[in-house]
């Protein structure tokens, strides 16, 4: 068969596509497979649109764009398979920070902390007459976007109007900073982390705290590719699953195997960081315990809640990005594909939640969800700011 050519990001999410890859899961399931490491989520988006990618790491968000209509060069895709959970993190330069904590140092000793001494900076700012702070995501429709319009809405600060965001591909962020072309930014690892070793930004809040256990990137391939392949599709699942298992569970040997500029080819050390959840969030400081930083299978992390969809396409409608009258759970349901991760899944002997939504932010602790052979530990699913999100509301 003609190897199948998968893309990815530089990015520690990558971590169960490199582990399949390099420990042999899909060889095992019959597989040929060349990964293909690639500059931007633009790059992977037009990639698979001219059939030069069957298939890739993708933001979640990337797939429901094109389903809505609103990525205009992206072709139709499914997701039957999520890569993990968490992983990422809102850093601000040190300069920034230690205006922040000047400005209002009760809220940055908090954790998790909030914008709400950001927003006093920025009202500053505006009465000195002085230009909107910077930031910086990876993707318009990335997770990272609504992320960091949430952390700054739930403060009172208008995205739009009070600070100015743009889209640098995740390698680049770091650079960005260091040149003072942006005052902050939302990415995946390591990139945070690299930015606090080279003493340029400080972590303000990670993912795991913004929302616990909450959906991040996914695998996912061309609609027409799963109708014409399903078989081939199914052995992509089967390695996969097989891989998030063993990645999870190995977490100082993914950092060893993703140091290899192959993958994402930074240091071991900087890597293991947010993988054993041992995190330094400022430059000179002890790391802080955040041991869900990054959750591969446990929690039913690989599973395509459509609920997770919703989310996602509800904070597309928030932010003015598709009509109010698209039908989210009808596109939610086109795009993310449980019945497919099922099949996958019984064929690996891994249970797989027996529903396909969920509420989100209503369990402080881990909780049980059943399954058709018996119940899976979940974990705290909790938003910093309280909030309950229904999908079916």
């Amino acid at each position: 068969m003609t190897p199948l050519r998968l893309g990815f990001i530089p990015l520690i999410d990558c971590a169960v596509l490199a582990v399949a890859e390099a420990r042999g899961y899909f060889r095992r399931h019959g597989l040929a497979v060349e990964l293909s490491r690639e500059a931007s989520w633009a790059t992977i988006r037009d990639k698979l649109a001219v059939g030069a990618l069957d298939g890739a790491q993708m933001l979640a968000g990337m797939p429901l764009a094109a389903a809505a209509g609103i990525d205009p060069l992206a072709v139709p895709t499914l997701t039957a398979f999520s890569l993990d959970l968490n992983g990422n993190a809102i850093t601000v330069s040190h300069a920034l920070w230690e205006r922040m904590q000047a400005a209002d140092a009760a809220a940055t000793a908090q954790r998790p902390v909030t914008a709400a001494a950001l927003k006093q900076v920025i009202a500053a700012d505006r009465g000195a007459g002085r230009a909107p702070l910077r930031f910086a995501m990876v993707y318009p429709f990335a997770t990272h976007n609504y992320e960091l319009r949430y952390w700054l809405a739930a403060a009172g600060i208008d995205p739009d109007r009070d600070v100015q965001l743009s889209v640098v591909p995740p390698p680049r962020m770091v650079d960005a900073l260091a040149r003072g072309a942006i005052d902050g930014f939302c990415v995946g690892e390591p990139w945070s982390s690299l930015a606090v070793q080279r003493a340029l930004g400080c972590i303000v809040i990670a993912k795991v705290e913004l929302w616990h256990n909450s959906p991040e990137k996914v695998f996912a391939v061309p609609r027409a590719f799963a109708e014409r392949e399903p078989r081939r599709h199914q052995a992509l699942l089967e390695a996969l699953l097989e891989a998030a298992i063993w990645t999870d569970t190995h977490r100082e040997e993914v950092a060893q195997l993703l140091a290899d500029p192959r993958y994402v080819g930074a240091p071991a050390a900087l890597l293991a960081g947010s993988l054993t959840g041992r995190v330094v969030l400022r430059p000179g400081e002890p790391p802080v315990d955040l041991p869900d930083f990054h959750v591969f299978h446990r929690y039913a992390a690989n599973f395509p809640w459509i609920s997770h969809g919703v989310w996602l396409l509800q904070q597309m409608r928030r932010w003015g990005q598709i009509d109010d009258r698209l039908d989210v759970s009808a596109i939610a349901r086109e795009v993310y594909r449980p019945d497919l991760y099922r099949a996958a899944a019984q064929a690996v002997g891994v249970r797989a939640p027996a529903v396909d939504l969920k509420r989100e932010g209503e369990h402080a602790d881990p909780w049980r969800l059943a399954s058709d052979d018996g119940d899976i530990v979940m974990g705290s699913d909790l938003f910093f700011d309280g909030t309950v999100f229904d999908p079916t509301a």
